[in-house]
């Protein structure tokens, strides 16, 4: 991994685990001996005890940023971006999430970013969380739930990423819903089937408090990529 690199973390849908995996991919990646720097780009749905995801990741990565870098853009409602920004008679400053990244990668190895929501969560006026990506110009790793319905929306968004020409390091599987039924076990087993090199990690049910072990996600093959 060469210059500032990194990744962009993003889901099928909202409440799939970006968090936790974001988490244990910045632990795994500072094992490695890499200098990583965590961005929360926007956050929503934030209470006065601040930005709960940013704060857990800058915490991750040693706590050394501004919060404002990690975390540019914070709105109350927890909805879209612009639907957050909305309530509050505000817009999305997309400039203030470049010139915070820009900062972050003069300082870091590499950055790990976690998205809103899903790819094509709207973002501001025509954009949505796939253009940030693609102007961060960071590969992205799609974090998938464990339960009905993941085939779909693992399919539709690796077909979102292809179709914008996103680079695709891998899939995460998150059981972030905990314990799974015998028939989302079986329908999740032609997942990982379906995906075969493309799933790099599985996080299974954590219990309170729990951290996920870094070693759930392959780093090795992350770092052996070329893209």
């Amino acid at each position: 991994m060469s210059g500032t690199r990194g990744f962009f973390v993003t889901g099928t849908d909202t409440g799939v685990g970006k968090t936790v995996v974001s988490l244990a991919l910045i632990r795994g990646l500072r094992r490695h001996g890499l200098d990583v720097g965590a961005m929360k780009p926007v956050e929503t749905g934030v209470g006065p005890e601040g930005p709960l995801d940013a704060l857990a990741l800058r915490a991750a990565a040693g706590d050394a940023d501004d919060l404002a870098d990690v975390c540019p853009l914070r709105f109350a409602l927890p909805a879209a971006p612009t639907v957050a920004a909305a309530a509050e008679g505000r817009e999305v400053e997309v400039w203030a999430i470049h010139r915070a990244y820009e900062r972050l990668a003069a300082r870091h190895d590499c950055i790990v970013a976690e998205g809103a929501g899903g790819l094509l969560v709207p973002l501001a006026d025509k954009l949505c969380m796939a253009d940030l990506a693609r102007d961060l110009d960071l590969p992205l790793i799609v974090v998938a739930r464990a339960a009905l319905g993941t085939l779909n929306h693992t399919f539709l968004t690796l077909e979102a990423a292809v179709s914008r020409g996103l680079d695709v390091a891998g899939v995460v599987i998150c059981h972030a819903s905990g314990p799974i039924s015998p028939a989302e076990e079986s329908n999740l087993d032609a997942l990982r089937r379906a995906l075969e090199g493309a799933l790099i990690g599985e996080i299974r049910p954590l219990a309170p408090g729990e951290a996920a072990p870094p070693e759930a996600i392959d780093l090795e093959a992350l770092l052996a990529l070329d893209l």
